[in-house]
């Protein structure tokens, strides 16, 4: 509230509300309030922080839209800091982001997105193009390049229908914000080496959603067989892998009775073939 000739609160929103001005929430805050932005925050010079870590995200696209999925594992040096994690949430109704990387910073930074792409759709009364949306997680990312040489990185991938060519596509980022659009599928986290290999032999052309779940749920198994910092199958503590699904009808997360059924087809199917071979 702004404050009255007395010094006391007038009840009345500051001018910086009632100015027109960019469309960009994050715009606004950078200069109504820049201490609540994520990358505002520094650490003294020199000095590096012990922080938990997200891991393996992936994205495949599939006949009609694109998944995105991760595993739950956060770890903070060699400590499992935390085993059932959420890494991939809905951006707005037809995108998905997954992240890697410092996880506190880079929450912070999906919950400002999101606010930046419903703020937009408010200013402008309508939806910002996937491409447009890729762009300005590409800026925020690049706006915590000072945290990123500091040891705290956010690395996410992003994922979405595009309502206009009426297909699902993949977008990845490097710490500086560089934005590279990804073709039929993708991983990032310190897994990625080997769920990428993974889809090289799972992914094909024309698969169905079905086939795509069972695709992204191998990759992640195979991602845990070879990286501690990924976690995989947990029958015992029932946790599953997050997987959204992004198709013509907007973004919706595959129910964890569906995927236990998934994992546990498998982990079944490898018992007497864990590396999975063909």
């Amino acid at each position: 509230m702004s404050a009255g000739p007395d010094g006391r609160e007038s009840g009345r929103l500051p001018g910086a509300f009632l100015r027109s001005g960019s469309s960009s929430f994050t715009e606004f805050l950078t200069g109504h309030a820049p201490h609540l932005i994520p990358s505002a925050r520094t650490l003294p010079a020199g000095m590096t922080l012990e922080a938990p870590h997200g891991t393996t995200i992936i994205a495949v696209t599939y006949d009609g839209g694109v998944l995105l999925a991760g595993d739950r594992r956060a770890t903070m040096g060699n400590l499992i800091a935390n085993r059932d994690m959420q890494k991939v949430f809905a951006a707005d109704e037809y995108s998905a982001v997954g992240i890697a990387g410092t996880a506190g910073i880079a929450i912070e930074v999906v919950k400002l997105f999101q606010v930046e792409l419903e703020h937009y759709e408010k200013i402008e009364g309508a939806l910002l193009s996937l491409e447009g949306k890729a762009n300005r997680l590409a800026s925020m990312i690049r706006g915590n390049l000072g945290m990123a040489m500091q040891g705290l990185s956010v690395v996410p991938l992003f994922a979405g229908y595009d309502l206009t060519a009426r297909s699902g596509r993949i977008f990845s980022y490097d710490v500086t914000g560089g934005c590279y659009e990804e073709h039929h599928h993708h991983s990032v986290g310190s897994g990625s080496l080997f769920a990428r290999g993974a889809l090289k032999k799972l992914w094909r052309p024309g698969l169905d959603e079905a086939a795509a779940v069972r695709a992204v749920i191998e990759a992640l198994y195979d991602a845990a067989d070879d990286d501690s910092a990924t976690g995989g199958p947990d029958l015992g503590r029932r946790i599953w892998p997050t997987v959204a699904v992004l198709d013509e009808e907007g973004v919706r997360f595959r129910d964890e009775a569906d995927l236990e059924q998934v994992v546990v087809a498998v982990v079944e199917d490898r018992r007497d073939n864990p590396g999975g071979a063909r």
